[in-house]
């Protein structure tokens, strides 16, 4: 077997079955949901077009009722469109039911961006009546969200116009960008292959396959750099038109208000986060002692430690996952049971499959999917566990309907962060060996650092792009590599030796083209899941129902809000120091663990 064709886990068979949703792209009941989604958005228009604003309580329910039904309705197939599609990038007639599903939801969109516009601009009086009254319970939070927008809304007529050149716009785009790199192969000692297979080299134990590994993505971004930099520039100039159409001060402000957090909360996360740039810089210099390396190169930042240099089968990772989430609570080993016995995840690597990992909510009427790349790696076995947390907060929140299942991003990467904690802290408590503990406490550190620090030195290099091509005009990829590697620099504190090869690593990460600004919603997420798990280790019984009853709320409130009953107070301006502490606390571990092993 040659070394670039990964081993076998038992993840080779692991597909998912969509037929909960549609039976595949030519299931007539597609044409069926779209055609009803679309003759029931019309008779909306008819009923309620021009009279939002007046309308008494029990008219707003009604409204807001068939309003999510018709939105679920089409998001049935949308989500369908892009499951299939990502597991083969490269299936024409998949590619044309995800452009002819998202077509179909801005066409829909024309048609009922009047309910949330004239509710905007509904009088403020009789507004919070509304948001106030007991039939309107349901959707309270909705309604309070969707008033905020009223600055940045405009006409109908216009509304209606952006949502039709988005689907030639910046959705194409993005589109485009995951099928270029979908179908994308890269050399690697005598063979093609995916990017998925290139970059698990990353974490080999052998420096030399890591080099090679490196140099050969490099070389495979190179190919692809005049595409991928024009792709970037165009989503740049197209969100630039958008913020500057709507009247958003700066190019992270409509993130931000979709996150339901202000800029100054954003602008504190940040500077807390960049002011603590020193951890990291301990922390490799710690990692190139323990690899007895003299320096530290980029591609040596995932090296394992030979005692945590090993391979799981999913099988095995199945059962880490489920027997840390019962610790937890049973419910939580319950509903992943699900994703497993149900065939609700796609884990295999294959020609044409879309790179990452995600669980996908789908509707609330479904069920969430989870996609993910499983090679057997540790961190494999990490991802599981990030994305079926995901799997169980989109589980438990459905029940509040389309309209508030959803959270913010600032607050959805609680609980897939929460979930990995679970599963590590529970491999921790079964390994005595300090050598063994030091390699996990290394791997656990990295994959904070990823989560908190290094996504927040990619935002700064958004910052740095989304300026920029406002300010420079389009831009060469030599100006995105040297922004890139000033903002990858600045977190390593020259601990770490970042050559120009890495320059182009900015050019396959698909948040940057699909959601500008997506990235310090992880931070976010992972110092948020330190404060609420060691209130966890303080609490001990009793925390584990409010943690569910967490979820469950799902996007029915303010984050803040939604996490207060666990006695975590976001408002607190010293709240992000507290979960840098707690990273610092453990490179201190690790740092006394080293000296205990020598």
């Amino acid at each position: 077997m040659s070394e670039n064709v990964a081993e076998p886990t038992g993840a080779e068979e692991v597909t998912w079955n969509l037929n909960d949703l549609y039976a595949g792209t030519d299931d007539p009941a597609i044409e069926r949901d779209l055609s009803q989604a679309d003759s029931r958005a019309e008779a909306l228009g008819e009923q309620y077009r021009g009279r939002v604003a007046r309308l008494s309580a029990e008219e707003m329910r009604q409204l807001l009722e068939e309003y999510e039904a018709i939105q679920e309705l089409a998001a049935r197939v949308s989500s369908f469109a892009y499951l299939h599609w990502s597991t083969n990038t490269e299936d024409p007639a998949r590619g044309a039911l995800l452009q002819k599903a998202n077509e179909h939801s801005s066409r829909l969109r024309q048609k009922l961006v009047f309910v949330e516009l004239e509710w905007a601009n509904a009088p403020d009086e009789h507004a919070q009546a509304l948001i106030q009254s007991p039939t309107l319970a349901r959707y309270r939070h909705w309604l309070e969200v969707a008033r905020r927008y009223r600055p940045y809304l405009l006409s109908e007529p216009e509304e209606k116009v952006l949502a039709e050149k988005a689907i030639t716009g910046r959705n194409a785009w993005a589109r485009f960008f995951d099928e270029v790199h979908g179908a994308a192969r890269y050399e690697l000692d005598g063979e093609m292959v995916p990017a998925e297979v290139v970059l698990s080299k990353m974490f080999d134990v052998d420096r030399e396959v890591r080099r090679r590994a490196a140099i050969s993505f490099t070389a495979g971004l190179e190919k692809l750099s005049r595409t991928t930099t024009f792709i970037f520039n165009t989503v740049l100039a197209d969100k630039a038109s958008d913020d500057r159409l709507r009247g958003y001060p700066t190019w992270i402000s409509a993130r931000n208000m979709d996150n339901e957090v202000d800029d100054e909360t954003v602008e504190a996360l940040i500077r807390a986060v960049t002011s603590r740039y020193d951890i990291v810089a301990r922390y490799y210099r710690l990692k190139r002692q323990l690899l007895g390396l003299d320096e530290l190169f980029e591609y040596d930042r995932y090296a394992p430690l030979p005692a945590a240099d090993r391979r799981y089968s999913w099988d095995e990772s199945r059962e880490i996952v489920l027997q840390a989430y019962r610790k937890f609570h049973p419910q939580m080993a319950e509903v992943v049971e699900q994703f497993f016995e149900k065939k609700w995840i796609d884990a295999a690597v294959r020609p044409g499959k879309s790179g990452g990992a995600y669980s996908h909510g789908v509707v609330p009427s479904v069920h969430p999917f989870v996609f993910m790349n499983f090679q057997g790696r540790p961190n494999d076995v990490m991802t599981l566990a990030h994305e079926l947390g995901h799997g169980v907060h989109q589980w438990l929140s459905r029940e509040q309907g389309f309209l508030q299942a959803d959270t913010p991003l600032t607050t959805a990467e609680t609980a897939s962060v929460f979930g990995e904690m679970l599963v590590f802290q529970d491999l921790l408590s079964r390994e005595s060996r300090p050598e063994v503990r030091l390699a996990m406490l290394t791997r656990k550190l990295e994959d904070s650092f990823a989560t908190v620090f290094r996504q927040i030195s990619m935002n700064r290099f958004e910052d740095a792009i989304h300026n920029a091509r406002r300010t420079e005009g389009e831009l060469p990829t030599e100006r995105f590599n040297e922004m890139w590697l000033e903002t990858q620099k600045a977190m390593f504190q020259n601990s770490v030796t970042i050559t120009e090869n890495y320059g182009l690593w900015w050019s396959y990460i698909p948040h940057f083209v699909h959601v500008p600004g997506y990235v310090y919603a992880y931070a976010f997420g992972e110092l948020l899941v330190l404060a609420l798990y060691a209130r966890y280790q303080e609490m001990g019984d009793g925390f584990a129902d409010k943690y569910l009853e967490m979820l469950r709320a799902g996007g029915s409130n303010w984050p803040h809000e939604i996490v207060r009953p666990l006695g975590v107070d976001l408002t607190d301006p010293t709240f992000w120091q507290k979960g840098l502490q707690i990273l610092d606390d453990l490179v201190v571990e690790a740092e006394e663990l080293a000296a205990q092993v020598g």
